[in-house]
């Protein structure tokens, strides 16, 4: 009993991000902005996950980086700027939706709206079609059907 006790007050006593006590700033409003723009940073390591939640080594790198930016003086969008500008726009967690960004946005969209448009096409034409005509056997085929039947 005491052992699952010492194992339940173990696990909740895991830290919730990667923050190592080393990185945490002096300044609580910093460290608060600091861990707000990690948060909306994604690992390039572990690709899911946020800079904040990640133990990787880059992962560490960029945290220090954005602690470091914003002791320097830069206003959030500035360090987000200066990171998406050395990284590439993929280490945003939520992509914007400028440039080339808005045809990845509305590409699903319009495939549905093409794909209903399309069976909305199809569910017509085959509304409109006509029953397929029933021809009736000649003498000849009949005889031959008969003859075939008889066989078997």
């Amino acid at each position: 009993m005491r052992q699952a006790l010492a194992i339940l007050l173990m696990v909740i006593a895991l830290p919730l991000s990667a923050v190592q006590p080393d990185e945490v700033l002096d300044d609580p409003v910093l460290e608060q902005r600091a861990r707000d723009l990690s948060k909306g940073l994604r690992c390039l390591v572990c690709q899911n996950e946020s800079i904040d939640e990640s133990e990787a080594p880059l992962a560490r790198d960029l945290r220090l980086l954005v602690r470091e930016r914003l002791v320097g003086g830069d206003s959030d969008a500035q360090a987000i700027d200066f990171i998406v500008d050395r990284y590439g726009e993929y280490v945003l967690l939520r992509p914007t939706v400028t440039g080339s960004n808005w045809l990845l946005w509305a590409a699903g969209p319009l495939m549905l709206l093409l794909a209903s448009a399309i069976g909305f096409g199809y569910l017509r034409t085959r509304q409109g079609a006509s029953e397929p005509e029933v021809v009736a056997l000649s003498d000849t085929e009949k005889n031959r059907l008969a003859e075939l039947l008889k066989d078997e």
